[in-house]
């Protein structure tokens, strides 16, 4: 049988071989992650087996019959090609971008099933490997970082025109169209078959956001029951900011969580967020942690820092805020500051390319915004000239009205007289004409009998001539 529609697929073996649509070979490495509906495999080019740390690119795996990768593919076939990519690069100016490159997908069978893969460039470990790694929980001030550098985040997959033309997609839900993305963290729109949105998109953010800060989600325990969680979801919503209070650990401080929901919670399924707000609000949280926003995400748990006696350095610093108290010599405290130096040396190349990246899509959003209020005004202004037209020819119809029944009338009664004055000139006209052929008549009498009376005298003279 075929698999169902967006089910997750059967895991691939690792070392499987797969040819791509250009007949390039890929070695499929170990499983390395997994969403709602595929699977993410390290990869190699060729058939040889490569160190799989070393390991550059990724393949994503899902059912033919899925939609999400086929979305995400038409992306990157259009604007992820990696001479675009460059070109976009050098105009913008950046160092770095967050896009990986695509280099090939295709379709593979496997144990009768048929599976579409796509391959891309890997940009490193994924966030869901370190949460792991660290016992499923990061600090305040990462989850607040995360947070403000994921609010313009895009997922290929499930993008979706949510407003063409301008024009926002009504709100209808479909039910046979229910429960769709990662259950963990959908939102309750999506869980009701309504087209994604803006809304959603907060709304599955700030779920994300609680799962780092807190460890775990209220829903957990009914992952594959999707009517509990999406009761869960809209609980916890209801009760905010109470609910998120009190599922948060000992030290945790989610009252910025709670802000950013409580405002999703208000917001209208096509009305635009107020994005600047959002910012605000884990900035201040942020700088109430003492940590910058272009700060090095540091991944590591205090103890473990403290423990090893690492030194722990940000942008801004000037001294060394931590050191083991039982250091008695000063060499341990140099290395500690040479290894510090260099790691502090390239988490600032890294940040300086993610700022700059964040700057453009920030200065790009703020356009976006310009022209949309630039459109709206113009629009109003229009609408407003429109009407004030419409009311002036309403006016003059009103008024010209009457006046054309009168031309009306006065037109006809010319014609009348028109006609009148036609008929009295064609009755002049025929008696000139009978006058003037009488008149003829009678100067050709004349004519006639003058001739007739000369004629006459002359055969008089000749008679008596002869």
């Amino acid at each position: 049988m075929p698999p169902r529609k967006k089910a997750l697929p059967r895991p691939l073996p690792e070392g499987w071989i797969v040819t791509d649509a250009e007949k390039r070979q890929w070695r499929l490495g170990k499983m390395i992650g997994q969403g709602g509906f595929g699977l993410i495999y390290l990869a190699s080019p060729g058939t040889g087996k490569h160190d799989e740390d070393e390991a550059e690119f990724v393949i994503k795996v899902e059912y033919k019959e899925n939609g999400p990768l086929f979305s995400e593919l038409k992306f990157y076939q259009r604007a992820a090609k990696p001479a675009d990519i460059q070109k976009w690069m050098q105009v913008k100016r950046l160092r770095f971008l967050g896009i990986p490159k695509y280099c090939g997908h295709g379709i593979v069978e496997f144990d009768e099933l048929s599976y579409r893969f796509m391959v891309i460039e890997r940009l490193g470990k994924d966030l869901q490997h370190i949460f792991e790694k660290q016992g499923k929980m990061f600090k305040n001030q990462v989850v607040l970082n995360l947070g403000l550098k994921m609010l313009y985040l895009a997922d290929y997959g499930l993008s979706y025109r949510y407003s063409p033309n301008q024009i926002h997609k009504k709100y209808e839900e479909r039910p046979k169209k229910g429960h769709n993305g990662t259950i963990e963290y959908t939102s309750i729109d999506a869980h009701k078959g309504v087209a994604p949105s803006r809304r959603s998109d907060l709304e599955i953010l700030g779920y994300c956001m609680l799962h780092w800060m807190c460890g775990k989600l209220p829903w957990e325990q009914y992952l594959n029951k999707p009517e509990l969680v999406l009761e869960a979801k809209t609980k916890l919503m209801e009760k905010l900011p109470e609910s998120v209070t009190q599922i948060s650990p000992h030290g945790a401080k989610c009252g910025e969580i709670a802000k950013i929901l409580s405002l999703v919670k208000k917001l209208g399924y096509d009305e635009r967020p107020n994005y600047h707000m959002l910012q605000k609000i884990l900035l201040d949280g942020l700088k109430e942690t003492q940590k910058d926003f272009n700060d090095f995400l540091d991944f590591s748990p205090v103890s473990e820092v403290e423990a090893h006696g690492y030194c722990l350095y940000n942008q801004h610093a000037t001294t060394i805020k931590s050191v083991r108290r039982d250091i008695r010599t000063t060499q341990p405290v140099e290395k500690c500051l040479n290894e510090s130096k260099t790691s502090l040396t390239r988490s600032r190349m890294v940040q300086n390319k993610v700022k700059e990246d964040l700057d453009a899509k920030w200065e790009e959003a703020k356009e976006n915004e310009n022209s949309l209020e630039k459109h709206k005004k113009y629009k109003k202004k229009n609408k407003t000239e429109e009407n004030h037209f419409n009311k002036i020819t309403q006016n003059l119809t009103k008024e010209l009205k009457p006046r054309t029944t009168q031309l009306l009338t006065k037109k006809k009664y010319a014609e009348d007289e028109c006609n009148k004055l036609t008929g009295s000139d064609r009755q002049y006209e025929d008696e000139y004409l009978i006058q003037q052929a009488n008149d003829d008549q009678i100067e050709f009498s004349w004519r006639k009998w003058c001739l007739l009376l000369v004629f006459l005298i002359i055969l008089i003279v000749i008679v008596t001539l002869y």
